[in-house]
């Protein structure tokens, strides 16, 4: 299960990579848009991180649901947003920076409200 636990954990982290990647390439660009890196990263993130919270649920080790549950409010977030601008050819300036800035909030409550860091 620990196996299973560490791929999922992985393909989540590659996920938000993709997602954060397919923003930051568009920092110099005039008029930003959701690409194909956005839309894949950001489903690939909240995917793994669901059946990553299965895992976790089947395991033996207590889960921590507040954290989870701030994990999964903004990953929803981000995928809505991102799946719903998808077609326009360009997004507003703001959108683009509130995505960064969920993917980074997003990051920031995994790395930040973790045991091993307590």
């Amino acid at each position: 299960m620990e196996t299973v636990r560490l791929v999922l954990l992985i393909i989540h982290i590659l996920g938000f990579a993709a997602l954060f990647g397919g923003l930051v390439v568009q920092a110099g660009a005039p008029e930003k848009s959701v690409n194909s890196a956005m839309r894949d990263g950001v489903g690939t993130a909240f995917l793994a991180g669901l059946a990553l919270v299965g895992v976790l649920e089947a395991g033996d080790d207590p889960v921590n649901h507040a954290k989870i549950g701030v994990k999964f409010a903004i990953g929803l977030v981000l995928l809505i947003l991102v799946m719903a601008n998808m077609r326009k050819e360009r997004v507003p300036q703001g959108l683009w920076v509130g995505l960064i800035a969920l993917s980074v909030i997003n990051i920031g409550v995994a790395v930040l409200w973790s045991p091993a860091h307590t």
